[in-house]
């Protein structure tokens, strides 16, 4: 494993992961804690709903929150090209 990536091993709802990234351990600390309460929140408001469907509903969720952001960026950065 080359020197910049890192191993970080994670407990998401109750499952062990080892994550390999770049990413410092503070910021990798902040997803998992983000990560975990957004499973939370879906499994509050969606009691039966299994695991793994929740994950999927995440990551939905967190693609869509992505390419909003995406979207936002090349406005400002059009907006900048036209100033």
């Amino acid at each position: 494993m080359p020197e910049d990536k890192r191993r970080f091993k994670v407990k998401i709802a109750g499952e062990v992961y080892t994550i390999i990234g770049k990413a410092q351990p503070e910021h990798m600390d902040a997803v998992i804690k983000i990560v975990e309460q957004q499973l939370a929140e879906i499994k509050e408001l969606m009691p039966a709903l299994n695991n793994e469907k929740a994950a999927i509903l995440l990551a939905i969720n967190a693609v869509s929150d992505q390419l909003y952001k995406q979207e936002e960026l090349l406005e400002l950065k059009e907006a900048k090209e036209e100033q």
